[in-house]
């Protein structure tokens, strides 16, 4: 939780469990959530899901932005609700029509459909509406994404954390569990009270511990 949460690295987690007494590797901890990250978010996802199902989906904010491997240029794909909720996340080498295409049917299949797509003004967006059908849902406009853009910060402080990734396997992999992970520890405490975040802290805590010992 702590390494794919916070912006940590693997030898800080390390650090971290020593000072509770837990001696292990640094590669425990990457042995750890190679292993068992993929079960828990796919756990969150699936609770997720079968929420959002239940109504209907109003707006979905969709943006991407590029990220190194070993120098080369990949483009990661992120959508997001009307409430900051990340929804899915998908990596490309390149950014064109049908990059845009798959990452649109990705979404839909797993939660359907959204009344409106907020996307930036690239144009590989629109073609790819065009194809599905969606072209006369789709909106943009200077401001109108800024909660997809926002939605990128977490993962760039994990980037730098991880000094980039090696493998466009790995970048997926990781993306995917970072998203879920961050939908469960999200409080929105901006919407909350003091005592009513506490409280929403401590169900997502004890929710996660519950995957853990199952």
């Amino acid at each position: 939780m702590m390494y794919v949460r916070f912006p940590l690295s693997l030898r800080n987690v390390e650090d971290l469990l020593h000072e509770r007494g837990i001696d292990i590797s640094h590669e425990t901890v990457r042995f750890w959530w190679s292993r068992f990250g993929p079960l828990f978010a796919a756990e969150i996802r699936k609770k997720s899901v079968s929420q959002m199902r239940a109504y209907s989906n109003w707006q979905w904010h969709l943006d991407e932005v590029f990220v190194k491997i070993n120098g080369e240029t990949h483009y990661l794909w992120r959508a997001v609700d009307h409430e900051g909720e990340i929804l899915e996340s998908f990596v490309t080498k390149r950014r064109d029509r049908k990059a845009a295409y798959k990452f649109l049917m990705k979404i839909m299949k797993r939660h359907g459909g959204a009344s409106i797509f907020v996307t930036d003004k690239l144009r590989s967006y629109s073609a790819a509406m065009k194809v599905i059908g969606n072209a006369d849902r789709q909106e943009t406009g200077r401001w109108l994404n800024n909660r997809a853009e926002n939605s990128h910060q977490p993962f760039r402080r994990r980037e730098r954390a991880m000094l980039r990734f090696r493998r466009m396997q790995t970048l997926q992999k990781f993306v995917a569990i970072h998203a879920s992970v961050h939908n469960h520890f999200n409080a929105e405490r901006h919407l909350y009270s003091r005592d009513n975040l506490k409280l929403n802290r401590a169900a997502a805590l004890a929710e996660w511990r519950q995957l853990g010992a199952a």
